[in-house]
């Protein structure tokens, strides 16, 4: 038996294991940067697979390697996310969420189980490979400043160093057991803007006695969105929305300030900075031309990912080898966010989507959702794809 052959016949021994993981941690999700038991979950399996780990002090995360014969310098590193999201499922199922207000909508779920999975194999297979493949549990991915931030900064991608890092993460939109991947720039860069607007509140009915923060905080918005419209360029992708705009006022009542947030996503990095000097400056003018205050505040998040050109084409042969060429799509690049963002910063790194949709069984919500699940089937396939890229990477 080749080693192809050898993974995909390990992924089916082990698929109703992986799926009862991804079934208990489906019951018990955890908010960023709460990821206790989740932790200790990931933590028991890896022992039992007779796989030392590292843990660090102020998060969750979890890094494992497994070194094949003559395991040398060269890592390849593969990352799951292991937080959840506070929404409260609607699925009737045997493993909806135990944890109210709490569920696994983002697949993250998925990702654990499929690498625990992954690792059971790679380690069964050590002595059939050179290298070290680097595993991540990593906390906090829905949370700025971000689980992928915080290892870093621990050291996640040094001794030794790693060479190139994969990531998979679901999506609703393709069909189970296809994957789907965009080179170059692929996810935007993601900021967090908060602006108050301070005026003089009084009686609806006396606006000649007042300085109405409802007016021109809607004068703001409007002004905003000339910033995408007139001021970025055609070549840059950029968005910028607001969805919360609170005036705590009443029908005959003006309030003395209104209350809006929003998000700018771009792929660039000085025009991202650019962008947000445009912000300060229209709110402030538009605000003191009317006779209010502005105060903004832009909370700077992820970067935008990219995927090395070089390392995504070596992606597309080797899931073509595992899945068929068929199976392997090219994706259309997004306005989403993602901290895996902060490691295609600094290795190359290829971020790839898995499909699990699956019309027939009335699986095709999207993520972040109440009804949100997957199409259980492409775990075999999530967890031996994993294992062939690394050990394809690794050479």
């Amino acid at each position: 038996m080749n080693l192809l052959d050898s993974i995909k016949h390990h992924a089916a021994q082990y698929y109703d294991e992986i799926v009862d993981m991804r079934r208990y941690l489906h019951a018990n999700p955890e908010l960023a940067m709460n990821e206790k038991e989740t932790a200790r979950f990931i933590k028991s399996k890896l022992k039992e697979y007779n796989i030392s780990y590292t843990t660090y002090s102020g998060h969750y995360g979890i890094v494992a390697d497994i070194k094949g014969k003559n395991h040398g310098t060269n890592v390849v590193a593969l990352r799951a996310d292991m937080d959840a999201l506070p929404i409260n499922e609607l699925n009737d199922v045997l493993y909806k969420s135990k944890n109210e207000g709490v569920m696994h909508a983002c697949g993250h779920d998925v990702h654990i189980a499929s690498l625990l999975g992954t690792a059971k194999i790679l380690n069964a297979i050590k002595d059939y490979f050179e290298g070290t493949v680097r595993l991540i549990f990593q906390p906090s991915e829905e949370m700025y400043p971000g689980g992928a931030s915080m290892l870093i900064a621990d050291g996640v991608l040094q001794n030794p160093d790693v060479h190139v890092i994969f990531g998979q993460h679901v999506m609703p939109t393709i069909d189970a057991g296809k994957v789907g991947v965009k080179s170059g720039k692929a996810m935007a860069s993601t900021d967090e803007i908060f602006i108050t607007v301070k005026g003089k509140g009084g009686h609806a009915a006396t606006p000649e006695l007042i300085i109405d923060p409802v007016v021109v905080a809607s004068n703001i918005i409007v002004a905003l969105q000339q910033i995408v419209s007139r001021k970025a360029s055609p070549e840059i992708p950029t968005v910028l929305s607001f969805g919360r705009f609170i005036a705590d006022g009443k029908t005959n009542i003006i309030p003395d300030e209104v209350n809006i947030e929003g998000t700018l996503r771009t792929f660039n990095e000085d025009w991202r900075s650019k962008a947000h000097e445009l912000v300060k400056q229209i709110c402030t003018s538009t605000a003191e031309a009317m006779g209010a205050e502005a105060i903004i505040k832009i909370v700077r998040g992820y970067p935008f990912l990219v995927n090395d050109n070089k390392l995504t084409q070596r992606f597309k042969d080797y899931a073509s080898q595992y899945l068929g060429k068929e199976n392997v799509l090219d994706i259309d690049l997004r306005m989403t966010a993602e901290d895996f963002a902060f490691y295609s910063q600094k290795v190359p790194a290829c971020f790839y989507r898995l499909g699990i949709r699956n019309i027939e069984k009335g699986i095709n919500s999207n993520i972040h959702t109440a009804t949100f699940d997957v199409d259980e089937c492409i775990l075999e396939m999530a967890t031996g794809l994993m294992c062939w890229l690394a050990i394809k990477e690794l050479g």
